[in-house]
């Protein structure tokens, strides 16, 4: 297996990888980014993006992922692709494999890996992902404004974007599969009282209905078996989001769900010189602008490590 030294490894290719990338590489730090299995992370199959500072017209997510890259390699970041399969951050330098064949020694480690989105996994529900289909009501909400819209979930971020598509949408529909909510007293107490939230308990997604675009969705009721058609232009998944952190487990501190810890207000993960960006650490907003901000983060506080090891280094070769 053939060995290579870096100074500056990030993991991923979203928002945050490319922002610390952008980073890292004006601070001379010579950054080598992996793009990973979905290169450009989940705004690459994402359509219209119109809440993103510096785009006023609005931009297509795969462009936008264009764009962070150019940049990025404007400024000499080393892009690849490759998964990394396995690392060790049990000593230091850290250490990565690539796709099984190759070995990164990496004086710091930047991980911007994201989450992705669980999905029901029925029929359509790819195909018309980005046309009627969505993970994220914060992101696609206004699109259907005024329309009638299907949600399905029953936690607390099911509650949160029913209540936030209640202001813009006409008609929303919360489907929960039991005949009660997992969110918390005071979330459920929000969609009760939004007026134009209907909720169908015991209920499920049967099919997707819509030739382009999402036209409408057949729903069914899961005790007594009857169907129903909801007249519906959009139609949000929102039963939670899987951190893409399995190969750091044993390394890092995570949550129950896998996210990344990392000391509030920094980037740094409890391994020095390996710190989380995006949103492998972030359950609470995930957007676009706060990875691409928590990724700055990243950069500078690698780099101050990467000075504060140097200076320790040549300390010890003085004593």
């Amino acid at each position: 297996m053939s060995t290579e030294r870096v100074q500056v490894l990030i993991i991923g290719s979203g928002p945050a990888g490319y922002t610390a990338a952008i980073y890292a590489a004006r601070a001379g730090l010579k950054p080598v980014l992996y793009q990973g299995g979905q290169p450009g992370g989940q705004l690459t199959i994402t359509t219209d993006v119109e809440n993103y500072p510096g785009y006023p017209e609005g931009v297509m997510g795969p462009q936008m992922m264009v764009d962070f890259q150019k940049q990025a390699e404007r400024f000499g970041t080393d892009i690849r692709y490759g998964l990394v399969t396995n690392v060790d951050f049990s000593s230091w330098p850290l250490k990565a494999t690539i796709d099984e064949k190759t070995e990164i020694e990496a004086e710091s480690v930047i991980i911007s890996t994201g989450a992705s989105a669980k999905w029901l996994g029925i029929e359509r529900e790819q195909e018309l992902n980005g046309r009627g289909v969505s993970a994220c009501a914060v992101c696609d909400g206004f699109f259907f404004k005024g329309q009638d819209v299907v949600i399905v979930g029953a936690g607390d971020t099911a509650a949160e974007e029913a209540t936030y598509l209640s202001k813009l949408a006409n008609k929303v529909y919360m489907l929960v599969r039991r005949d009660e909510m997992r969110a918390s007293k005071i979330m459920q107490q929000r969609v009760q009282n939004a007026t134009n939230i209907e909720i169908l308990w015991n209920t499920e997604t049967d099919k997707l209905i819509g030739e382009e675009d999402l036209t409408a969705v057949q729903v069914v009721n899961n005790k007594s078996g009857e169907k129903r058609t909801l007249d519906a232009q959009g139609f949000f998944v929102a039963i939670g989001h899987k951190p893409n952190t399995d190969i750091f487990k044993g390394y890092l501190d995570m949550d129950d769900s896998g996210y990344i810890k990392t000391i509030p207000g920094t980037s740094k993960t409890n391994i020095p010189g390996v710190f989380a960006t995006g949103d492998a650490q972030d359950k609470i907003y995930r957007q676009a602008v706060t990875a691409a901000g928590s990724g700055c983060m990243g950069a500078l506080d690698a780099e101050k490590f990467l000075a504060e090891k140097e200076l320790e280094l040549l300390e010890a070769e003085v004593a």
